[in-house]
């Protein structure tokens, strides 16, 4: 899932997302747009802020299914 999707599913902004990423709301802007990339340093901590794994940053996964009781 795009970045700017699980941002807003959070009902977060830019700006809030810049600020717990620690960079600027035109680098989130960037991301975003894919005009660049996030390195590969602060993945781990972009996946924390959006409650996602770096799997569904790169539309790889989704979110971990619930355990079924076995039939």
């Amino acid at each position: 899932m795009p970045i700017r999707q699980l941002r807003e599913r959070l009902g977060m902004s830019m700006a809030e997302l810049a600020e717990k990423m620690g960079v600027t709301v035109a680098t989130v802007s960037r991301w975003e747009t894919g005009e660049a990339l996030p390195v590969t340093s602060r993945l781990g901590a972009l996946a924390d802020a959006l409650h996602c794994t770096i799997d569904e940053l790169y539309g790889r996964a989704g979110p971990p299914e619930q355990e079924r009781p076995a039939s």
